[in-house]
């Protein structure tokens, strides 16, 4: 199920890069609901090994498969337009040069050593792992997405590595302050909102558009304002687009 109204998909049907989402989609969306017996069991025999009763057992266990139905919305109900996979791009002519400059392959990034430096469209990518970001000098900077086809964006998702998995065993060049804005072929900007990524919350943060849009994007502007206090450098893990798709009459 995608949990949209048949009307919506039946005008989508001919989009491929809709479709490719929609597989993608479902197939993540199956692969949590085969694995929700199987969490909700290890959590029970958790709880189990930790004496909690069984009334409180009971309660946790029903809260837990609260949050994997949740997922599961999530992933139906949120697509992400920003994958290289479908389609999205990185617009290089409007995006900030990555850390290290042009014309070097190799550039040094502690903690995670002497590697090949990531392009932008490392955000575009799925991966969250120690040093799979992209990085750009100082705490400014900005990349702009083109995403596979017009869309009416709702929210955008930030992802970080934690600290607790950082070589490091701190996050100061996570973007902190940022704005994200809908972009034209040609200059002009609209605002969609400005936020604050927490690194002491969870690494997947979304944030909602703060006003009504005028109409749909195919450029999403992605401009960081400040990091949690790295000098040297911030470093991009993933931003996620998220909207449907343009159709006659079609408004969020």
């Amino acid at each position: 199920m995608s949990g949209l109204p048949e009307e919506e998909l039946q005008s989508r049907g001919n989009s491929q890069p809709w479709l490719e989402q929609m597989r993608e989609l479902k197939e993540t969306a199956a692969q949590v609901s085969a694995a929700r017996g199987n969490i909700l069991q290890a959590v029970r025999e958790v709880l189990g090994d930790h004496g909690v009763q069984e009334e409180k057992r009971e309660e946790i266990l029903q809260l837990t498969q609260a949050a994997i139905k949740k997922v599961l919305e999530n992933y139906r109900q949120m697509p992400d337009w920003a994958l290289e996979a479908i389609g999205a791009a990185i617009d290089k002519e409007r995006t900030s040069k990555s850390y290290g400059g042009q014309g070097k392959k190799t550039w040094w990034l502690p903690p995670f050593g002497f590697s090949s430096a990531n392009p932008p469209e490392t955000i575009l990518q799925p991966r969250i792992a120690p040093g799979d970001c992209w990085p750009f000098q100082g705490s400014r900077g900005h990349v702009v997405i083109r995403l596979p086809e017009q869309i009416w964006p709702t929210a955008f998702t930030i992802w970080h590595i934690s600290a607790a998995v950082s070589p490091s065993g701190e996050v100061s060049s996570a973007p902190k302050e940022f704005a994200v804005s809908g972009v034209d072929e040609a200059t002009a900007e609209t605002l969609l909102g400005t936020f604050t990524y927490d690194v002491h919350k969870e690494i997947a943060q979304t944030f909602h558009v703060q006003k009504e849009l005028p109409r749909t994007f195919r450029y999403i502007k992605f401009q960081v304002q400040s990091n949690w206090g790295n000098p040297e450098y911030t470093c991009v893990y993933r931003v996620q687009v998220h909207g449907k798709t343009a159709s006659p009459n079609d408004h969020p």
